[in-house]
């Protein structure tokens, strides 16, 4: 069944015909879906802001911290082209539903974590299931709507994204602060179900035709390898063991086999997981560029701001929520104007290309705040930073949508989901290594002062002297006031110098925006423009191209023709427009 898909076609759609649905139709049919994305954000950052009370609770060390993080980012990296992949082939509704169960259930067996090893177990079960979501939920958008309506809808997502991440971390704050840390994993168990069934409920999809399924067992197995290992080996190294050393060369050299292996299984495969054709497209092998450090950008200051707040500005956990709204603001009203615009003028790349700019001196800016750096200033850097990010993030996905084949649309955006969260988790797992080193030279660099005011305290010294050399995460909290500035210090000199090393990044993105072909946005949906594609031979972005349709050849390279005069995008009659 999950591959012979039973959804219902859109009402009033005659044989022959692609329904044409109004606004209203289409806010029904993404309600379920819009639930479940907030449901999927809210219960992965819900543990945000009380992460370092946690990992501390459980007497885990930095290396913990950052690997609480990484498993899910590296679990929804291997498995969102997997999603992908399968949404092309089979039932996107049910697998939708069935990502959003893996997610919240996993969610729910990590509050009973005993250890920070179980706590990450089930967050590698969080991914897999998030992994689906960041796939499937592009996907079933590009079913209904066309590219040039997405814009706003694209835009629609951005603010329940930044809501879910507002929300999380304040409403774990006051649940670690008022009740317990555990029960942020139990929060978002109400609402899933409640989505789970509006799914089934309000959307409906276009069928996807019958036809034999041939999934790619060996290519899964190769890139979740070799990712994994390259990933693992980063996170590691230097801490574990050398990053010159016989385990270093092992990793990596047997990362570098397994995708080279996997490279050479997609070639030959009939069902490739990853269309390797797709990086003749330009639009498609700059944006995968451009996501790679928008990913990085993303994940890696969520995470470590939180940290930040905690533990260099003395912050709580509620509070710390607070004190992240800055940048999440920022991405919720220029992800919202954003896309209204793109898509009342169909023109996309003025603000993907001001995002990249934004986004690149947001990071810039946050790597020289200190832990007393004036709080005003640090807001805005952060602002600055999620504005930007708002502009860039979901765009990318909509910009390749709209210029690769619809039969591959789904492995094309769960592609560029997969290059980013592989940003994001190489990024994580590199900055926080760089971080688990950075901590101890600094701390190390400071003993003379740490042990005359560990001296001065007397008796109570050799307690807090026991707690310092644990390699456990301190409890901030329990810290007297002369060990607790020293430590606040070195966590806020620490934190900026892993942002000013992520910053540069933000030239790469700038650039590979810069040369996105700027091609007009379809105002066609998937169902449309597939049929038209296959009549036609290629790659077809609207009605008004038919005559000049690319062949096969030049559609694979991801050429597209150019529009007879006459039929200037703007000029379509209302008719047209849906």
């Amino acid at each position: 069944m999950l591959f012979e898909d039973p959804s219902v076609s859109t009402p009033q759609t005659l044989p022959g015909e692609t329904a044409k649905m109004s606004h209203r139709q289409v806010m029904q049919s993404l309600t379920g879906l819009l639930m479940g994305m907030f449901v999927s954000i809210l219960a992965g950052t819900v543990v945000a802001s009380s992460l370092p009370i946690i990992v501390s609770d459980l007497g885990g060390s930095q290396t913990s911290y950052t690997w609480v993080v990484t498993a899910t980012l590296l679990a929804t990296t291997i498995s969102t082209p997997i999603w992908g992949k399968l949404a092309d082939l089979g039932n996107r509704k049910l697998l939708l539903q069935l990502s959003l169960a893996i997610f919240v259930v996993a969610s729910a067996i990590a509050g009973f974590s005993q250890d920070t090893n179980m706590l990450i177990t089930m967050r590698v079960f969080q991914g897999l299931g998030g992994g689906g979501m960041a796939a499937l939920s592009q996907v079933v958008m590009a079913d209904i709507i066309s590219p040039r309506e997405r814009g706003k809808y694209m835009g629609l997502f951005g603010a329940i994204m930044a809501v879910g991440t507002v929300a999380g971390p304040l409403i774990g704050g006051f649940i670690t602060d008022t009740i317990n840390w555990r029960w942020n994993f139990f929060v978002a168990l109400p609402v899933a179900v409640i989505a789970i069934l509006l799914i089934q409920r309000t959307l409906h999809l276009p069928a996807v035709p019958k036809r034999k399924v041939k999934i790619d067992y060996f290519g899964i197995v190769l890139l979740s390898t070799g990712v994994s290992l390259l990933l693992i080996w980063v996170s590691m190294a230097g801490t574990n063991f050398d990053w010159v050393s016989p385990t270093s060369a092992w990793m990596v050299g047997g990362s570098v086999l397994a995708l080279i292996a996997f490279v050479i299984v997609e070639i030959r495969a009939e069902e490739p997981l990853i269309n390797l054709d797709l990086f003749k497209n330009a639009t498609f092998t700059l944006a995968v560029i451009a996501s790679l450090s928008v990913g990085v950008t993303m994940f890696g200051t969520s995470v470590f701001l939180s940290q930040y707040m905690i533990m260099a500005r003395g912050a709580s956990a509620t509070n710390a929520g607070l004190m992240t709204l800055p940048m999440m603001a920022g991405v919720l009203v220029f992800s919202t104007v954003a896309g209204a615009l793109i898509s009342r003028t169909g023109k996309w790349k003025m603000y993907v290309v001001a995002g990249s700019i934004m986004q690149t001196a947001g990071m810039f800016l946050l790597g020289t705040i200190r832990y007393d750096t004036n709080f005003v200033l640090v807001s805005t850097f952060m602002f600055l930073l999620g504005a930007g990010v708002g502009m860039v993030m979901q765009n990318m996905v909509l910009v390749v949508q709209n210029a690769v084949p619809q039969k591959e649309l789904g492995v094309a955006s769960s592609a560029v989901a997969f290059f980013r969260s592989l940003g994001g988790t190489a990024g994580v797992a590199a900055l926080g290594a760089v971080l688990a080193l950075k901590i101890p030279e600094m701390l190390a660099a400071r003993k003379d002062e740490i042990g005359a005011a560990i001296a001065a305290l007397g008796e109570g010294g050799k307690e807090v002297a026991a707690a310092m050399s644990s390699g456990t995460m301190p409890a901030m909290g329990a810290l007297p006031e002369s060990i607790r500035q020293i430590i606040e210090s070195v966590y806020g000199d620490a934190v900026a110098h892993i942002f000013a090393i992520a910053a540069p990044l933000g030239l790469i993105t700038i650039l590979a925006v810069i040369f996105l072909p700027n091609l007009p946005l379809s105002k066609m949906t998937r169902t449309e423009r597939s049929e038209v594609e296959e009549k036609a031979g290629g790659i077809v972005i609207d009605a008004n191209d038919l005559d000049a349709a690319p062949s096969p050849s030049d559609a694979s390279l991801g050429i597209k023709a150019e529009p007879r005069p006459e039929a200037n995008d703007d000029d379509l009659e209302p008719t047209q427009r849906h």
